[in-house]
Order: structure tokens, then C-alpha cells, then sequence
């Protein structure tokens, strides 16, 4: 769906709600959603924000180790297969 296409006015949404619950179920996307012109909601179908959801938390994670790395608190690659073997084999 192209941007220009999923933008609607707030009387379009009242008046064609089901109509745009549906269309966005079956073709996955957003709707930008304005009122006097200017943008104020986004609706999506569940799985694009689910999926927004995930790449955030996702994103989230990176920076965090990201953080962490410039912080000096890691431990090198080989180390960490090594501690996590020996935990294996202790709950064995």
C-alpha cells in the first residue's frame, strides 16, 4: 500500500470503520489517520504492529550491547562457549 494511499481523514474512519478493519486485515498495513489535515493516529493490522513490536525490542537489545561493549562489559567469545558448556554439563 502506498503512503498517499493510506492516508485518511478521521470522517472516513468513522464512517468506514469495518470497511477499513477488513481492507487492513487482508492487505496488511497502516493507516495514517488525520483531523483538520494534520496526521494524529496510526491504525495497523495486528501482525504489522506485532511486528513493529518485535523490531523495536529487537533494536532495543542491539543498543543495549552496543552500550555494553563500549562500557568494557564483555567477555570474549571463546570464554563464554567455555562458561556455558561447564554449566551443561553441571545441570547434567
Amino acid at each position: 500500500m502506498r503512503l498517499s494511499a493510506s492516508i485518511k481523514p478521521i470522517s472516513y474512519l468513522k464512517a468506514n470503520a469495518a470497511q477499513l478493519i477488513r481492507d487492513l486485515f487482508t492487505n496488511r498495513g497502516t493507516i495514517v489517520i488525520t483531523q483538520n489535515g494534520e496526521a494524529k493516529a496510526v491504525v495497523q493490522d495486528i501482525c504489522t504492529y506485532e511486528q513493529t513490536q518485535e523490531t523495536l525490542a529487537l533494536l532495543k537489545m542491539l543498543n543495549q550491547s552496543k552500550k555494553s561493549v563500549e562500557a568494557g562489559q564483555y567477555k570474549p567469545l571463546g570464554k563464554s562457549f567455555k562458561d556455558l558448556k561447564s554449566r551443561i554439563q553441571e545441570s547434567s
